[in-house]
């Protein structure tokens, strides 16, 4: 089973992944590069305001890192750390799952041949 502290990151990555909007930037960074907040206002169906609080939670969940940059401009980068940590906590967790669902098709399978 996963650690506690796995666990923990896994949660906030899967919370912060639950929004729309949150993948949405998300994407956007994936595929543009680091960006402002109002960068990603020009890009996206959602406010300046929205998308800074949006970010303000990536950041929480270590997702994107903010860089000043210049006249107090922050632009937002994304960091797969957590992603990674949060894909290692799944992989655990159906490697939990694959052993016991197995034996179980196994035992069905077995009964349904004695069946026959």
């Amino acid at each position: 089973m996963p650690r506690p502290d796995t666990e923990a990151i896994a949660e906030q990555v899967f919370a912060a992944l639950a929004d729309p909007s949150r993948r949405a930037i998300l994407a956007a960074l994936a595929s543009g590069g680091p960006a402002t907040a109002t960068d990603l206002a020009a890009r996206l169906p959602i406010t300046r305001q929205a998308i800074a609080k949006h970010l303000a939670l990536l950041a929480e969940a270590g997702l994107v890192t903010a860089e000043p940059g210049e006249r107090r401009r922050v632009r937002y980068r994304l960091c797969s750390a957590p992603m990674q940590v949060a894909q290692q906590f799944l992989a655990a967790l159906a490697r939990d799952w694959d052993g016991p669902l197995g034996a179980l098709k196994d035992h069905l399978d077995d009964q349904a041949r004695g069946s026959t």
